[in-house]
């Protein structure tokens, strides 16, 4: 069970990093290195009924990654 687990999440990671634009450094960064960058980073989530926003410290060096992630990370057609 922990395979499928691991190998779900190593997936889930290469998705997220081909979703990033070339421009950017960690468009080839290394698999352990994204998790450093992008999932350890406070937020602040407010929740609505209709959507879900995302407050970021104004120090946050890579804020303008997040907004366009859920665009290219977005099925075809959406």
């Amino acid at each position: 069970m922990r395979l499928v687990l691991h190998t779900g999440a190593y997936s889930r990671t290469l998705t997220v990093r081909d979703a990033i634009p070339t421009t950017r450094d960690l468009a080839k960064a290394e698999l352990a290195t994204l998790p450093l960058c992008l999932i350890k980073i406070a937020a602040r989530v407010v929740e609505t009924v209709s959507r879900v926003r995302l407050a970021f410290a104004a120090a946050c060096p890579e804020a303008a990654l997040f907004r366009g992630l859920p665009e290219a990370l977005a099925p075809p057609g959406q």
